[in-house]
């Protein structure tokens, strides 16, 4: 299976925001992608985090799912449209969700980002507060599409491996990260982390990213990468739009997870 993992540097503008989606998206099908993944908040980043409540839309329904399943069924190709806002029972607040769609336009799944970015960066004098706007998700996803299970994850969540271990224990064999990782933790952590993820699960990660100066003036630390389940990057984009892609070869996959049953040997003990 090909995929490809887009990069772009989104702003205020969904109508503008779409339309680099839609541009990159037909160059990766054109490049032969089977699955394309789209970046964290491809929809919008505004310039406060409030913005994006008035745009969140009900599951089902809206321009940003409308968009989604339109491009995945003109290409015929699966797309996880990752993310967009969707309404939460806290009308001040959405939850940050990635939905997947089937090659006919379906959305066969959804997963609520369920770890929310409250930190401070006093290095870069930044700080984030997700859980003002974001209400978290409590279920771990894993999805078959296609014959082929893809675990799915978002941003954050890639510092708490408990959760990926879960994925894998359900059968995840892809495991999707859109992020929007900003450039000071990207510098420090992205690829260790990404490395670290897809080698204690012997799976494959694509991890596509936001890169790039926002309309909010801070910066994202781009990279997209695609990594294989020994840890290897497959490909890699650094910096500006466009995509990383590789084809991922599951039974190749299947032949470590046999010859190297690390995922078999786990032990488990019980504190006193």
């Amino acid at each position: 299976m090909r995929v490809a993992a887009i990069q772009m540097a989104s702003g205020s503008s969904i109508s503008g925001n779409l339309l680099e989606a839609e541009k990159i998206i037909t160059e990766a099908v054109n490049d032969g992608a089977e699955m394309v993944v789209l970046p964290e908040n491809f929809g919008m980043i505004g310039v406060k985090q409030e913005d994006v409540v008035e745009f969140k839309e009900k599951l089902g329904h809206g321009p940003l799912q409308d968009f989604l399943s339109e491009q995945s069924a003109r290409h015929k190709v699966v797309i996880a449209g990752g993310t967009i806002p969707l309404e939460s029972d806290d009308s001040n607040r959405y939850r940050n969700s990635l939905l997947v769609y089937n090659q006919s336009g379906e959305c066969v799944t959804h997963y609520d980002k369920i770890h929310l970015f409250d930190v401070s960066l006093p290095d870069v004098d930044e700080s984030y507060h997700e859980s003002a706007v974001i209400q978290p998700g409590n279920k771990t996803v894993v999805v078959d599409v296609g014959g082929v299970k893809l675990g799915l994850a978002i941003c954050y969540d890639l510092r708490f491996p408990e959760l990926f271990r879960m994925l894998v224990n359900k059968g995840a064999e892809i495991i999707l990260l859109p992020s929007s990782f900003t450039a000071a933790t990207g510098q420090a952590h992205w690829h260790a982390l990404l490395k670290a993820r897809a080698i204690e699960n012997l799976s494959f990660v694509v991890a596509p990213a936001q890169g790039g100066y926002h309309v909010n003036g801070r910066e994202t630390y781009g990279h997209s990468l695609i990594i294989d389940p020994w840890g290897n990057v497959l490909d890699e984009i650094e910096s500006g739009s466009g995509f990383a892609r590789a084809d991922l070869n599951l039974s190749q996959q299947q032949v470590i997870r046999e010859r190297f049953p690390v995922l078999s040997h786990r032990k488990f003990f019980e504190s006193e």
